[in-house]
């Protein structure tokens, strides 16, 4: 089989969780062969994975890249004028008949951008009259009183978000859309233009995580609330059509079946690791230490970590907090952000960013206890691997955290520097706790979250997925329908 592998900022371009799951699941099926699109920011991000044989081709799709200065031609303007209407009208429209105004004006404009440049479209002057005009027409926009200049920028960013509908859609067995939203607009425009099944794997929540990038970002009420439309439209779609959802824990499915997802569709695959390259971590250090992996992003929140720290310091005047990872690129400033919060606490000495380390089970056997405190998680592979090296972990209950960590780690609320600090307190006075909870929790992911199981369990989906598409079963929303959909959106 060839297996469409959609991405959207991770494998191949940039490290993480997500990208190590990808690179298991290629390395792990090499009867498969996989076409990765990759969603990236400009289209200059280098290859940072080394690819495996089976990775039959990459096509990266920059979001960033450059607005067209040409400006649409009258006929592209006369047929996306009336898509666009639709679109807004179906992004402004919170009843229940906008999901189906959505889908139709989605697909209609992926049709488009076959023949037409749609991101000229979508930036072009009239496009933003007919945002404007919408927007005045609804109440709680109106008094706002978006301005052109709101209109402008909402249908940039929105141009940009289509970027996905520009490419031709992958002609393959199966597209595996690692992430929601922007990544299933691929999954979605092979499923219009061929029929191709659809899964959908979701690691953390796209939507939740959409809304709290957002509360942050420069813009005006009005351009964010029409993103956010546009996100959880576009991820209830994707619930809705994909042929099976494989979230990477069960808290996912709550999620996804509030977008409208059916629950006989979805089937949990937890994240797995190789056994061997997460042995017993050994010996813990003589300085009382606290550890913590991952990438430097707001989403993993490391102010509350360095917070939680300087009161443990304060009970532990040795205490030690280790901080291993990259920071990705448009990062930097958060990452200067939490040096200057240890600075301003006086931990500085104390707390030492040592960057990425070539063997990521070093920086679990850097601490006593590994720490985990994100916002937002799916299955997180920092916890499950500090599991498998038998350390003890303190974590926020977060995504499927408390599915992977069960009875044998401690669990605290997020954004609680006062709990997190607590239940590190807790443990770093208690060698016996963490030798027991380090133990059980080894024992625990030997047993359920292997990289064998999971990729195991992606190989039979794939194979059920082509199973259904010789059947006939792909087509009940696939290409077979393509017909009367776009006159649909075109007529309104």
């Amino acid at each position: 089989m060839e297996i469409g592998l959609i991405t959207e900022g991770t494998y191949p371009h940039s490290f993480g969780g997500v990208s190590v799951w990808c690179d298991q699941l290629v390395r792990g099926l090499p009867g498969h062969d996989f076409h990765v699109v990759a969603l990236v920011g400009t289209g200059g991000e280098p290859t940072v994975w080394e690819l495996p044989a089976n990775v039959s081709a990459v096509t990266a799709v920059p979001l960033w890249a450059a607005a067209p200065s040409r400006r649409p031609g009258r006929v592209a303007r006369q047929r996306f004028l009336p898509l666009l209407e639709v679109m807004v009208e179906s992004l402004l429209d919170q009843e229940e008949h906008a999901r189906l105004l959505f889908a139709r004006s989605l697909q209609a404009m992926a049709e488009f951008a076959r023949e037409h440049d749609l991101v000229a479209a979508m930036t072009d002057e009239l496009a933003v009259r007919v945002l404007s005009r919408r927007w005045n027409r609804v109440p709680r926009y109106a008094a706002t009183e978006p301005t052109v200049a709101d209109a402008v920028l909402a249908l940039g960013l929105l141009a940009n978000s289509l970027r996905p509908l520009t490419i031709p859609p992958p002609r393959v067995d199966a597209a595996h859309c690692v992430a929601n939203g922007l990544a299933a607009l691929v999954g979605l425009a092979a499923r219009w233009e061929h029929g191709t099944p659809l899964l959908l794997t979701e690691h953390g929540i796209y939507l939740r995580e959409r809304y709290l990038g957002l509360r942050a970002a420069p813009y005006r009420w009005p351009v964010k609330a029409l993103l956010l439309a546009f996100t959880r439209r576009l991820c209830a779609l994707a619930c809705a059509s994909a042929d099976l959802i494989a979230p990477g824990n069960q808290y996912n499915q709550r999620w996804e079946e509030r977008l409208g997802a059916d629950a006989a569709r979805i089937r949990t695959v937890y994240n797995g690791v190789d056994p061997a390259a997460f042995p017993v971590a050994g010996a813990e250090p003589a300085t009382p230490t606290l550890s913590w992996a991952g990438r430097i992003d707001p989403i993993k929140d490391l102010e509350t970590l360095i917070l939680a720290f300087a009161l443990v310091r304060a009970e532990i005047p040795e205490a030690r907090l280790r901080i291993f990872g990259g920071t990705p690129r448009g990062g930097e400033g958060y990452h200067q952000r939490c040096q200057d919060l240890v600075a301003d606490l006086g931990l500085t000495g104390a707390v030492a960013f040592e960057g990425r380390v070539p063997e990521i089970r070093d920086a679990y056997a850097a601490g006593n206890v590994v720490v985990l405190s994100s916002i937002s998680e799916g299955f997180p592979y920092t916890l499950i691997e500090a599991m498998t090296c038998g350390r003890a972990t303190v974590a926020t209950d977060v995504g499927g955290v408390t599915e992977a960590v069960g009875d044998t780690g401690l669990v605290v609320p997020p954004r609680d520097p006062e709990a997190m600090a607590e239940a590190c307190l807790r443990l770093l006075r208690d060698p016996e706790l963490r030798q027991r909870l380090g133990m059980a929790a080894r024992v625990r992911a030997l047993e359920e979250f292997t990289v064998d199981k999971a990729v195991g369990t992606f190989d039979e989906l794939y194979h059920g997925l082509a199973r259904s598409a010789r059947s006939g079963g792909a087509a009940r929303s696939g290409g077979a329908a393509r017909g009367g959909l776009a006159a649909s959106a075109v007529s309104g």
